[in-house]
């Protein structure tokens, strides 16, 4: 009967140190640089809420999200400075642990690390540390809940396009 216990002991072990729903490691900025097909330091010009789904799981009403970004500085990609793009993402059930979903708000101004959605479209997180500390924070963080709202940023003077 020790004997049996004894066995099973490294294989509890095992178990108890390896968390169930641990939240993976962050990417290195190497990483993250080496993966993204666009990195660049963005202004968030808008946020849309496009639809609405309920999750499988939890049956938790999860909005979509498609934010117009404008770049203020290209570090890696084939976009330019002003180029305006599109980051798609969903948001996640509340009980999930860890920050898994990279939100982007309205006037926020920051770096962030993108790829290009399969069809080449619009992009999406490199990972969950994609995006980086603020560099202008926003006003709220208040998201749009309804699929066709759109929650604009104030206006800024790199808003003024010269005709």
């Amino acid at each position: 009967m020790i004997r049996r216990v004894m066995g099973l002991l490294p294989a509890l072990a095992l178990l108890l140190a390896t968390p169930a729903l641990a939240l993976p490691a962050p990417m290195s900025e190497q990483e993250l640089m080496d993966k993204s097909d666009l990195v660049a330091a963005v202004r968030v010009v808008s946020v849309s809420c496009t639809v609405v789904t309920k999750d499988d799981k939890t049956g938790e009403d999860l909005p979509a999200y498609l934010a117009k970004l404008r770049l203020l500085e290209v570090k890696k990609g084939d976009a330019k400075k002003g180029d305006e793009i599109l980051v798609t993402w969903r948001a996640i059930p509340k009980g999930i642990v860890g920050p898994w979903t990279v939100n982007y708000y309205p006037g926020e101004v920051v770096l962030t690390h993108l790829v290009k959605r399969s069809g080449g479209v619009s992009y999406g997180s490199t990972w969950w540390n994609a995006k980086g500390e603020d560099i202008k924070a926003p006003d709220n963080t208040e998201l749009p809940a309804t699929p066709g709202e759109t929650f604009d940023a104030p206006k800024d003077s790199t808003d003024q396009h010269p005709l």
